[in-house]
């Protein structure tokens, strides 16, 4: 298939794009995690796509806006993965909203793999052996090329990143359509989308219950019950309370307090 040409507002856009990009962890919390540091990477593509249509501009906005978390090398390519579908989207139709958030959620946690097994346990080994090497010998260039070798080649590959993004994002839009595979493209994204946030929540969340009550002379460790009867039940409740609340309308940071304040107070009665 031929490489698809970029006009020049396109680079304009993906320009801006790079270097939004680079506040990856500037607004990071643990709610979104890096979920406004992306919608800020997606907003000069949604508000050129939608500049006629405010409400689908702000809706779109509003979508991306949600729990993201990936390397930051790595969220240049979804970013400009999904900078093609949305102008699919626009343009032709060919693709809805639930497709492109099922492919981002689905990427985000193998990128995000191999993005810290290659960056964090490769290549700044690499760089800090090379740069202690001569800062042991009092050399100010290990310094200096701890930097350029760390940091410099994850400049670069965002950028180009990026870039294989955006062209990856078009041509994988029109060879699904021609091919058919657009169903099962979609469902193996929502599927895989699904395990991984199932995977993180089983990692992230935790109850650490340390309740025991005496029965007689035994004594009975109540997270073991719980944890008989299925490993982790306690978290999946507390998730889905949570979402619960939030889609009735309570605000994320008054739960977070309120989760706080509960366990300060179980934590003093000897539950937790």
């Amino acid at each position: 298939m031929a490489k698809n040409q970029i006009t020049s507002a396109e680079k304009k856009i993906l320009n801006s794009m790079y270097w939004r990009s680079g506040c990856c962890f500037a607004t990071f919390n643990m709610v979104k995690m890096e979920g406004n540091a992306f919608t800020l990477t997606m907003a000069p593509a949604i508000n050129e796509i939608f500049k006629d249509d405010e409400e689908e501009r702000c809706r779109t906005l509003l979508r991306h806006n949600n729990f993201f978390n990936t390397h930051a090398v790595f969220l240049p390519f979804i970013a400009g993965l999904c900078f093609a579908m949305e102008k699919e989207r626009k343009e032709k139709g060919t693709v809805d909203a639930d497709t492109i958030e099922s492919i981002k959620v689905a990427l985000m946690g193998p990128a995000a793999g191999i993005g810290d097994a290659f960056f964090f346990n490769c290549v700044r080994v690499i760089a800090a052996g090379i740069g202690i090497g001569l800062a042991a010998q009092g050399n100010l260039l290990g310094s200096i090329i701890f930097a350029v070798i760390y940091g410099g080649s994850q400049l670069l590959l965002r950028w180009y990143f990026l870039h294989i993004g955006f062209h990856a994002g078009t041509d994988f839009i029109n060879s699904v359509f021609e091919t058919g595979l657009i169903k099962a493209v979609t469902k193996a994204a929502s599927i895989l989308g699904v395990g991984m946030v199932g995977a993180m929540a089983a990692q992230m969340v935790n109850v650490p219950l340390a309740w025991t009550i005496q029965v007689g002379e035994a004594s009975v460790v109540v997270n073991d019950v719980v944890n008989s009867i299925m490993p982790g039940l306690l978290s999946i409740v507390l998730l889905f309370v949570l979402m619960h609340l939030i889609r009735k309308g309570k605000r994320p940071s008054m739960l977070i307090f309120s989760i706080m304040i509960i366990s300060l107070i179980l934590a003093f009665l000897g539950i937790f």
